[in-house]
């Protein structure tokens, strides 16, 4: 009778401890600091790899196309790659998915598919299907931001002032 009393008043004091656990620890930051700290300028040396840029130079117009030139060069494209999936899959856990609905984590596989083709391509060193698969890098996280927009900051405020506050 006694470990019956015992186990039916330990029984809400576990319960009350399961409801008091610490949410999951976000390991880049907020969302917010996370995208701006580590997702974007990484996409953006994946974007930044292959294009072309026409411009005034001297008053005529110039037109040049860039691309990796080293093999240095095609492994920071494929690391940039490789980092956005690893991206994508710590978006998909609790600690950044948790509240989300599961268009949430279609988003975060989509990076996770979409960085492999890049990271494919880098290897290959494929100028046009780095410039094709950036395109797709590109509209998975446009479709992302459409469903989760990005926070309005107030003027002079950064990722790193929310985190403070």
């Amino acid at each position: 009778m006694i470990k019956y009393a015992i186990a039916v008043l330990a029984a809400p004091v576990m319960l009350l401890a399961a409801c008091s656990e610490a949410p999951p620890e976000m390991p880049y930051g907020t969302p917010q600091q996370f995208m701006a700290n580590h997702v974007q300028p990484t996409a953006e040396v994946y974007w930044n790899s292959v294009g072309s840029v026409s411009e005034l130079v001297e008053g005529e117009p110039v037109f040049r196309e860039f691309r990796p030139e080293t093999d240095e060069d095609w492994a920071k494209v494929a690391a940039a790659a490789v980092s956005l999936r690893e991206y994508g899959e710590a978006l998909a856990t609790p600690a950044y998915a948790e509240g989300r609905g599961s268009d949430w984590m279609a988003f975060a596989q989509g990076m996770q598919d979409v960085s492999r083709l890049a990271e494919q391509a880098a290897l290959d060193k494929d100028v046009d299907a780095v410039f094709e698969v950036g395109g797709t890098l590109y509209n998975v996280c446009t479709a992302c931001h459409q469903v989760y927009p990005p926070a309005e900051l107030p003027e002079g405020t950064s990722v790193d002032d929310l985190a403070q506050s």
